[in-house]
């Protein structure tokens, strides 16, 4: 039983899978924190841009023909 654990702790120690999933991990929480950010600082442009283009559609009178 000792020996076993002994294995596992070692096998655990050497394997590196654990700390490259941290490492994406990470990544990924940064990232997504990046974009939520971007959002959040341009979101009245954004909207403002967004509305603007509807205004502009809508008054165009675009009329699709297949």
């Amino acid at each position: 039983m000792l020996a076993t654990i002994e294995y596992l702790k070692n096998r655990f120690v050497r394997d590196e899978d654990g700390l490259a999933l941290t490492e994406y991990l990470v990544l990924l929480g940064l990232l997504i924190g990046g974009v939520i950010a971007a959002v959040l600082a341009f979101s009245g442009g954004l909207a403002g841009a967004w509305n603007s283009w509807g205004t502009f559609f809508t008054s165009a009178n675009i009329t699709y023909k297949p």
